[in-house]
């Protein structure tokens, strides 16, 4: 017999706005926009007190700035986002069992078993004390049966706050809700639902499933398990991708600083493409030089964490610098990237990352049809 699932979800609250307080405390308590400059792009995150005007993420900032004209505007500290990130994830690692790292700012943690020497919800608001104490970030968790159960729980319970839903009270739980609380209802769902009388959970709880899945296919039927508090979603182990690298050995030792440079570049780009097809993002870059005596030297950065050619380069290049000695013939040089992760993908909300993203997409969509050397920085073609 299986053990009963418990499953704890943490949610950092209006987690960019939180480390953009920490570093300038004249930011508590005014309405704060992370996202686009004034004039473009769209909200990321809003403080609570944006919030009651209307604003939430994924708003144009121009809609944003017409409900909250007062509304100060950052464009985003992406590296502090990824430090305290990987902060609140060192200090769940260190404690948690098995975790899972949903997002930046988001974790599922399974509790299964601790019963039998702890009683959980202490230990889970220890967790959340310890996390409060160390890193000065407000964060909000719920413990229920399930991910999902779990995860609308804990949007109840913030700001700061935390709640536990008993085994056997999902459903009661759950029923006074609005049904666009269920993830994965969004605008078009829920409109479909408005016209069908359907405005709360307990509404689709009682709804005849046949019926949802003619309106709305498939996803019907998902959702009247969903407002009934059935998932079957498991925490998936959380683990850092090891690396991707390139290096070259040359035929010939080399000194001179353009080629020396333009290598750099074409490791560089050669990586960063292939953690792109992965969907993947680094938060680590490392330069290895070996000189004609097998003489070794590595350095490395912690770096905001980007898939994108021009920003590794540029700590590709700055390391190498650092690392070679001045007119040294070169035997071998190599790129590394690590700390890959798919979850750092919400901190490009940012004014030209749309841009940039769709930009590299079309460098990659041609490299994948013509070949990886179809396209490549001017630099790396001066050998």
């Amino acid at each position: 017999m299986s053990l009963q699932k418990i499953i704890a979800h943490f949610d950092l609250d209006t987690f960019f706005v939180s480390v953009e307080r920490l570093n300038d405390a004249s930011l508590i308590g005014k309405p704060v926009i992370v996202g686009g400059t004034r004039e473009r792009g769209v909200v990321s995150t809003c403080s609570y007190e944006t919030r009651v005007y209307g604003v939430h993420s994924g708003m144009s900032m121009k809609r944003a700035l017409q409900l909250c004209p007062q509304a100060i505007v950052l464009s985003g500290s992406r590296g502090e986002y990824s430090r305290y990130s990987r902060w609140v994830t060192d200090i769940i690692a260190s404690r948690a069992p098995l975790f899972e790292k949903a997002s930046i700012d988001e974790f599922y943690l399974d509790l299964t078993g601790m019963d039998r020497f702890f009683d959980p919800l202490k230990w889970t608001v220890e967790l959340r004390e310890q996390i409060i104490n160390e890193t000065g970030l407000p964060i909000s968790f719920a413990i229920a049966s399930n991910k999902l159960v779990a995860k609308i729980a804990t949007d109840q319970a913030k700001p700061n706050n935390y709640i536990f839903v008993p085994l056997g009270q999902e459903k009661e739980f759950l029923a006074p809700l609005r049904v666009n609380k269920i993830p994965g209802v969004g605008e078009h769902a829920y409109h479909l639902l408005l016209d069908l009388g359907i405005e709360t959970i307990r509404d689709l709880q009682q709804a005849n499933s046949v019926m949802l899945e003619q309106h709305l296919g498939k996803h019907g039927g998902d959702l009247w398990r969903r407002a009934h508090g059935i998932s079957n979603s498991v925490v998936a182990a959380y683990h850092e991708a090891k690396s991707v690298s390139s290096e070259n050995t040359f035929q010939e030792n080399r000194s001179d600083m353009a080629f020396l440079e333009s290598e750099i570049v074409r490791l560089t780009e050669k990586i960063a493409h292939e953690l792109r097809q992965d969907d993947k993002m680094a938060g680590c870059i490392a330069v290895k030089i070996r000189y004609p005596d097998f003489e070794t030297q590595q350095r490395q950065a912690t770096i905001p964490y980007t898939c994108y050619d021009d920003e590794l380069i540029a700590h590709a290049k700055d390391l190498f610098h650092q690392l070679y000695r001045n007119g040294k013939p070169v035997r071998l040089l190599g790129v590394k990237l690590s700390e890959l992760t798919g979850e750092a993908l919400q901190t490009n909300l940012f004014n030209d990352v749309q841009k940039k993203t769709d930009l590299y997409k079309a460098i990659d969509d041609v490299k994948n049809r013509y070949g990886k050397q179809m396209l490549t920085k001017a630099r790396t073609t001066n050998k």
